[in-house]
């Protein structure tokens, strides 16, 4: 058992390290002056032609790979057909080669193998004929795909001058054999790291803002409890417990206290919990139910499920409890309320008939359906804003999908033999 644990506990050391750091990047050149190819604020802006050629040396390829796909799911960029190539990879770039096929930025990189995977990553302009920038990345060959996803990252920021997700996670429930556990991947479904924290029911797993923790509700020995995973101590402690459900729902930006929805005193009520001295506060009184708060970025306000008014509904309260405000009017059961990074639009789940996913302005005012297949729910925001992860059964079994946060782009990131669902982004 000793020997299971530590073997445990080293498997979330090495999750917490990659989550926080960049594989080893060694800074070798950028232009001071950066120029942006992409407004990604513009709806109407025109995709990037661009070239990723394959990375010449040990496990180019699948390098080359990972980094196609990390820009080619943003929509940003036309990644132009291998068969057009004129230049082999080895060679030096020319831009010569590649203005008559309309190509505008041109990714070219290296890979030496020995203890360590050392890359070096260029991109250039092919208009201006010069390189934008070029840098040498060192990781461990385990980390090989952080590794092609922190060469995504710059590419995306040399050209958009917007940091990229494709170093972020997503935390989520897996079901299997009838037993839910805790897990964590990479943005596109890869590199599955089993936390190993299971329960007979396990449910709402939410990051703090910094990454280090997350806070999750669990029902075990017949009762509920609200248990928060620290990273750096690679332990889960029970912060909360008593009569009824318990149901996590969100840290404050500070990450100093939690937010969570308790019938400790009957009906479901909203509390928050000072994670330091323990004070517990209640937030809501109302009749009937108030579940699953979400803070805002800002920490100002608070938005959270009530079946107050006869149906469940998304309200917005200040953090105090005051000033409450109902922003939804339309459907008969809405849910799953999430803020986005810039604290603009609050995503949800409603039932029209199935279970799809919404968009609204914290003031209740434009409305966008975003999904309508299948039963769609629990989503949340990456941490550009730009993208959403969502359970969804529309295959079959639950899985969980992500899309682009206008709706395009969705895809199912979980293998569909195994049931997942409860995606949680992480911060960057």
């Amino acid at each position: 058992m000793k020997r299971k644990l530590k073997t445990q506990n080293s498997k979330l050391k090495n999750t917490f390290i990659v989550l926080i750091s960049i594989c080893v990047v060694y800074f070798t050149f950028f232009i001071a002056e950066a120029k942006v190819y992409i407004d990604v604020s513009s709806p109407a802006s025109a995709r990037l032609p661009i070239v990723i050629q394959e990375f010449t040396g040990p496990s180019g390829g699948e390098i080359t790979d990972i980094v196609r796909n990390d820009l080619d799911f943003t929509g940003l960029f036309m990644l132009i057909n291998k068969s057009a190539y004129v230049e082999d990879p080895s060679q030096p770039f020319n831009p010569k080669n590649w203005t008559p096929l309309g190509v505008e930025t041109v990714v070219k990189g290296s890979v030496r193998e020995g203890k360590e995977l050392v890359v070096i990553a260029s991109c250039y302009d092919v208009f201006e004929g010069k390189e934008i920038f070029r840098k040498e990345y060192k990781a461990e060959k385990q980390l090989l795909r952080p590794l092609a996803h922190s060469i995504a990252n710059d590419i995306y920021f040399s050209l958009t001058g917007e940091s990229g997700v494709f170093r972020s996670r997503i935390a989520y429930v897996a079901e299997e054999k009838g037993e839910k556990s805790l897990s964590l991947m990479d943005w596109d479904g890869n590199r599955v790291t089993k936390t190993g924290l299971k329960a007979h029911i396990l449910m709402s797993p939410r990051w703090s803002r910094d990454g280090t923790k997350i806070v999750y509700s669990a029902e075990k020995d017949r009762q509920w409890g609200i248990y928060v995973l620290n990273f750096s101590s690679m332990k889960a402690d029970k912060v909360f417990f008593s009569q009824g459900t318990n149901i996590a729902a969100d840290f404050t930006p500070d990450g100093e206290e939690l937010l969570f929805s308790s019938s400790k005193e009957g009906t479901p009520d909203l509390y928050s919990l000072n994670l330091k001295n323990s004070r517990l506060k209640k937030l809501t009184s109302s009749y009937g139910i108030n579940v699953s708060p979400a803070v805002s970025p800002d920490s100002g306000y608070i938005a959270f499920v009530s079946d107050r008014g006869g149906s469940p509904q998304i309200y917005i309260m200040r953090r105090d409890g005051y000033d409450v405000k109902r922003i939804t009017f339309e459907g008969s059961y809405n849910t799953s309320p999430s803020w986005s990074p810039k604290g603009d639009k609050i995503i949800f789940s409603g039932r029209r008939g199935t279970n799809q996913i919404f968009m609204v302005n914290p003031d209740g005012t434009g409305l966008t359906q975003l999904t309508s297949q299948g039963n769609n729910e629990e989503p949340s925001f990456s941490p550009d804003g730009r993208y959403i992860a969502f359970s969804s059964d529309r295959e079959g079994g639950k899985g969980i999908y992500i899309m682009k946060a206008n709706g395009e782009n969705q895809k199912r990131i979980t293998p569909r033999n195994l049931k997942a669902y409860g995606p949680r982004w992480s911060p960057m």
